[in-house]
Formats: structure tokens, sequence, C-alpha cells
């Protein structure tokens, strides 16, 4: 088993396609087809989930066949199941790009540079990614809009980056 925390979540069980037993499985990557080249897909807890053995490609998700289906309800009855790889077995991002999964863990610091609390996760609730912010003192995580009016600076290999709260937007006098 590979640890769940350098798992990168790449696509999600649709449920079964026709009646011979292919899953649809809805991509999260920018080419859908890349999901049959990394090997097994992975549950949450770094079990194998899935293992893609034929696709095609349907919008953004593939439609095949997967070692673990035989039929449409075997097919069904993963739906909603997540699937994930290792990071190790992403491409390694250009310059000035990065993935999401590396803000986790990152200082949040004001731009005073106060650190506010740590990125815990990256969240995305059908609208924006948000930024799920553990307090530094302890207490109730908050979210922050990942734009670059929030999210000004970015210093990753530094393990940190410079957030602005919305409130603190409103407050700031017009350029």
């Amino acid at each position: 088993m590979v640890q769940s925390d350098k798992l990168i979540l790449v696509g999600q069980v649709a449920g079964g396609f026709g009646v011979r037993g292919e899953v649809r499985v809805t991509a999260y990557t920018a080419d859908p087809m890349s999901l049959l080249a990394y090997g097994p897909l992975l549950r949450a807890d770094g079990s194998v989930g899935l293992t893609l053995t034929s696709a095609r490609p349907e919008k953004s998700a593939v439609v095949g066949r997967a070692r673990e289906i035989t039929t449409k309800e075997q097919a069904d009855a993963l739906r909603g199941l997540k699937l994930h790889v290792p990071r190790d077995l992403l491409p390694e991002p250009e310059e000035d790009e990065f993935y999401l999964t590396d803000l986790v863990g990152l200082q949040a610091r004001d731009p005073d540079e106060v650190v506010l609390g740590t990125v815990k996760s990256v969240q995305n609730f059908g609208a924006d990614d948000m930024l799920e912010i553990a307090p530094a003192e302890g207490g109730q995580t908050w979210y922050l809009p990942f734009t670059r009016d929030c999210v000004p600076d970015l210093y990753i290999a530094d393990g940190w980056l410079r957030v602005v709260r919305p409130v603190e937007i409103g407050e700031r006098e017009p350029d």
C-alpha cells in the first residue's frame, strides 16, 4: 500500500456503462486517457480500487473495462469511488506551475508575515478552489478562496504563502 498523504485524486467512478460490465470514470486530469497509463488506480487508503485494462474517451471521462469488474452491477456498486495515484507518478510541473496538493502543509501568512495557520486541504465545492486553513492558535478551520486577490504570493519551496482575507481586501484603498 502507498501512504495516503502521497496520493493525488485523479478520478471518480461514475457507474456502469452499457450492459457488458464497462465502467465510466470521470477524470480530473488534463487528458482523461492518461488514467490508463497510471496502472492501478488506488482508493484513499492506498489499496487498489480499479485497474483499467482498456478505455475510450467520452467528454471528461473514460469508458472502459477494469480487471475488478465483470458486470454492470459491480460497476454501479463502485459509483462514487474516488481514484488516486501516487504523487511520484505524475510529471514534474513546469516552472511557475504546481499541483494543488503541493499547497497542503504550507504556512498561511498575512501581509505582515504573521503566521495565521497551515493549509490543511484544497477543496472545491463546485465553484472555485478553496484553501482550508487550520488556525495556528487551534480551533475551527476556515476557508479562503484560492484567487490572486486572496493568495497573492506563493513561496512553495520556502513552505509558505501570503493570504489576504476577503474582509482585508475590502478595506484596502483603491489602486
